[in-house]
């Protein structure tokens, strides 16, 4: 028997249980379904909130074919395979009631290739694409793609949405109308699920299923922690948890908090995470979150990763429980991070502008006459090793990429460069 979670997935949008503010009654997104003409988009929200199923009941709605793959396990030839599967779709019929709707889960693990290779099929109406993540796209969503879908933010369950989702299985499920089930508290199914709806009735299933009575059970908090103790991993290192406490780990040493940075650390040795794999998100975080701010930081990350290569576990623990705390308690700063992101979606827009002429290399007599290299002033024959010239090509010269973050290391940044560019570039 399918798992509960999979048997009571809505049909409909009047099935659907929360989101209201994307599919309630008048919404732009639910006239765009019931309009059978809806973008492709981005759906980003947190885990078990819907999102594979509301491009279930789009694909139902429009009566589309509908295309299903997983980021984890597809690659650029999948991709491929199925655009070429929706071409030939439309090329058998005479009358198309829409282009088939391609569903990407976890979109956000695609690489740059696999995106790329969505690009002209979208673009060109082969397919609607339909991407969740559960990572913000502007980052994880290379921006030409982005451009072409229309982004719908889902937000974490409610705890009224999800007592709905209970009492709706309770109501609705064969399998549990059979059985006498008494609800007496909520309070553990609630906050074991974490707002996801997957959680909370696999949960449910499991707990009614490993029940000992015959005649009515009733569910109670001790119960629920008394079933999910013995039968519910704590860390899968395969499986969603495994993403779900990384990102604890990241967001809590981003916060600044060693005491969550710890746990979470501890809740992954636990389960037998590969510290390196710990080690390297510590390496980017060392430059993606503190960067300049703390410059010391990628040193520390980098020697920690280095230093559990050699050892491994038991004693990395250590050297990684060391290296999360020296970088929840650093000063923090992405504005290296978002410098680069911001150069990068520049040359998108203006593509590849030549290089000045001053600062061209002319290791070549033609090159000379030629003007490049000609103008250009060596920084370190001037006062204070500077000399004011255009190093940007003349299109978007005065450009700011880097912007300091407020912190003490950063400032003094800041005034380096205003006693240099503050005109040109606004320091």
């Amino acid at each position: 028997m399918n798992p509960l979670a999979e048997r009571m997935r809505p049909v409909s949008l009047d099935d659907y249980i929360g989101q209201e503010q994307l599919i309630g009654k008048g919404s732009a997104l639910r006239r765009a379904i019931e309009a059978g003409n809806i973008p492709s988009m981005i759906l980003w929200g947190p885990p078990g909130v819907g999102k594979t199923t509301l491009a279930s009941i789009i694909s139902r709605k429009l009566r589309r074919p509908f295309y299903t793959l997983s980021a984890v396990s597809s690659g650029v030839k999948d991709v491929r395979d199925v655009i070429e599967r929706a071409q030939q779709y439309a090329g058998e019929l005479k009358e198309v009631p829409g282009n088939p709707i391609l569903f990407i889960d976890e979109i956000h693990r695609f690489s740059k290739s696999q995106q790329d290779s969505l690009l002209g099929a979208v673009e060109k109406g082969i397919v609607t694409l339909i991407g969740a993540t559960t990572e913000n796209p502007s980052f994880e969503v290379i921006s030409a793609l982005l451009s072409r879908c229309q982004v719908y933010v889902l937000k974490e369950l409610s705890k009224d949405d999800l007592e709905k989702i209970l009492k709706h299985a309770l109501s609705n499920d064969p399998d549990l109308k059979r059985k006498k089930i008494i609800i007496q508290e909520t309070e553990a199914l609630m906050r074991l699920s974490g707002g996801d709806a997957r959680k909370l009735l696999n949960l449910l299933d499991l707990v009614t299923a490993t029940s000992e009575t015959e005649n009515e059970i009733i569910i109670t908090d001790e119960l629920v922690l008394h079933v999910a103790q013995e039968k519910i991993a704590l860390y899968d290192k395969g499986g969603e948890q495994h993403y779900d406490i990384i990102s604890a780990f990241i967001k809590s040493m981003r916060g600044s908090d060693p005491n969550a940075a710890v746990y979470w650390l501890a809740r992954m040795i636990k389960g037998g995470e590969d510290p390196l794999f710990i080690a390297r998100r510590m390496v980017i975080l060392a430059s993606e979150d503190i960067g300049i701010a703390n410059p010391t930081a990628l040193v520390i990350a980098n020697a920690c990763f280095d230093a559990v290569n050699k050892i491994g576990y038991p004693e990395g623990r250590i050297i990684l429980a060391q290296a999360a705390v020296y970088l929840a308690t650093s000063p923090k700063s992405n504005a290296s991070y978002i410098a680069i992101e911001e150069a990068m979606a520049n040359i998108e827009k203006t593509g590849d502008l030549p290089v000045p002429l001053h600062i061209r290399n002319a290791p070549t007599k033609l090159m000379k006459e030629l003007g490049y290299g000609k103008d250009y002033k060596y920084a370190h024959q001037y006062e204070d090793n500077f000399i004011n010239l255009e190093y940007l090509p003349e299109t978007i010269s005065g450009t700011k990429f880097y912007d300091p973050g407020n912190n003490v290391r950063e400032n003094e940044t800041r005034d380096f460069l205003k006693r240099r560019w503050k005109e040109k570039y606004g320091y």
